[in-house]
């Protein structure tokens, strides 16, 4: 017996791979499923693994090993001691704290780095970690794999320039098994005819506007006006004067569902405007909103949205508010639809994953949030708006990054866009608008199919 058949029924005993129904991540029915975490209780079997990639990868180039997380770390660290190369840690996620980076280690631009990984199928998680990292200017030219499931993954890397090195592969695998009395004849047709047709993926239908699970009265009404104007389009005037803003909201008015508002910027605001543009938004329906971004403790956000000048509270169908002063904060905001600034769009934005995940958390136990401005998706429950909309333009000078329509409704499955420039800065701003109107909710239609 050689030894690498001998790893392989070692292995095997431990239950690194079983038999029977297994509904993958993916949501297909697979006959058999491959878990090689139980390898590391077993030190001996590591170290003889260990063994084993590193001669398929002798004539490699490789100066550091980083295994893909988190089922092959055990494996790049046992690697990492037996070839005395250095190893790097790829995180998962961005913790949020200490040195807040994806790859830990020391290491240098430049070195050229061999990724580990337990099983490939399609390639995506390979692709992901190959690409953070690429981002810390290290160099990835080879892949070593224990088993490859013939699904694609490995024809995937070639595409993309990597060479990949398996250890073995499902239909070795199988054969060998079969050889050796661990699988009978049914079993083994069944698999192979599993892995010569593969059934596609069940496919996940996006969660139509008026399918969310929405409860707050503002969400609600802003859905109906939505699928009555077939629109998800939110325009924000950033405009300076009474007159261009009034302006803006004639010409638009019938093509949006909301206007966005910065209203401190107005150089002659008055409460005789707000009286013309609630009049207005009114006849071409649609709803107010002011992108105050409130950021403070409860007792000053309550004294900015209900007095001063501006007196917020009496005439905004919807503000936007920080989510950093935590939930009590916002309870302040009564009698209008708050929508949580999670993520900016842009550049260098310091809304790292850890503060993400805990803004999403407090909208969605804040009774009055409605919805946030996030670049991902969100719960059933809550609107997603996505700001920095173009079409023409990547972005400008000052930071902001810009999407299309297609890419924030097919990637970040956002139910509102929201488009400035690229409509008050239009010649024409109702054409632009329509444009926006029609193609955006295209791209939402679409975004359902997948």
């Amino acid at each position: 017996m050689q030894p690498r058949e001998d790893f392989l029924l070692k292995a095997y005993e431990l239950g690194i791979i079983k038999f029977g129904n297994f509904i993958l991540k993916s949501g297909i029915e697979s006959p058999f499923y491959v878990d090689l975490r139980p390898l590391s209780s077993s030190p001996q079997l590591l170290k003889t693994l260990a063994n084993h990639l590193l001669n398929l990868v002798e004539n490699s180039p490789y100066e550091l090993i980083c295994g893909v997380p988190y089922a092959a770390l055990p494996m790049g660290t046992t690697m990492s001691l037996a070839s005395g190369s250095p190893l790097i840690i790829k995180r998962k996620e961005n913790k949020g704290y200490g040195t807040k980076r994806m790859v830990e280690g020391i290491f240098q631009s430049g070195q050229n780095c061999l990724l580990v990984e337990d099983v490939i199928t399609s390639g995506q998680s390979l692709l992901e970690t190959i690409a953070e990292v690429e981002k810390e200017g290290l160099i990835v030219t080879d892949i070593v794999v224990v088993l490859d499931r013939e699904q694609g993954g490995i024809q995937r890397l070639k595409e993309k320039g990597y060479t990949v090195h398996t250890l073995f592969t499902i239909n070795e695998v199988i054969e060998l098994l079969h050889r050796f009395h661990r699988l009978d004849d049914g079993e083994v047709m069944r698999i192979k005819n599993f892995l010569e047709n593969p059934p596609a993926p069940p496919q996940k239908k996006r969660l139509a506007l008026d399918k969310k699970k929405i409860q707050h009265p503002v969400a609600k009404m802003l859905v109906e006006i939505a699928l009555k104007k077939q629109s998800n389009l939110i325009v924000s005037a950033d405009v300076i004067s009474s007159a261009e803003l009034l302006n803006l909201a004639r010409k638009t008015g019938d093509k949006i569902v909301a206007m966005k508002l910065h209203i401190d910027i107005l150089r002659d605001f008055s409460m005789e405007l707000i009286e013309e543009l609630k009049q207005i938004s009114k006849e071409k329906d649609f709803l107010l909103f002011e992108d105050r971004k409130y950021a403070d403790i409860g007792n000053t956000q309550e004294l900015q949205f209900k007095e001063g000048i501006y007196r917020t509270a009496a005439w905004a169908d919807m503000i936007t508010s920080h989510l950093i002063a935590g939930e009590e904060s916002l309870k302040v905001f009564d009698n209008v639809g708050v929508v949580g600034i999670v993520e900016m769009s842009s550049k260098g934005a310091l809304t790292d994953e850890y503060y993400v995940g805990k803004a999403l958390n407090a909208a969605n136990n804040a009774p009055n949030v409605m919805g946030v401005v996030a670049q991902r998706k969100v719960s059933d429950h809550l609107l997603l708006f996505t700001p920095g909309v173009n079409f023409s333009s990547s972005g400008d000078s000052k930071g902001q990054q810009y999407n299309t329509p297609a890419k924030v409704f097919s990637e970040y499955h956002t139910d509102f866009i929201i488009v400035g420039r690229g409509i008050y800065q239009s010649a024409e701003p109702a054409e632009a608008a329509e444009k926006y109107r029609a193609l955006g909710w295209e791209a939402y239609l679409d975004s359902l199919k997948d």
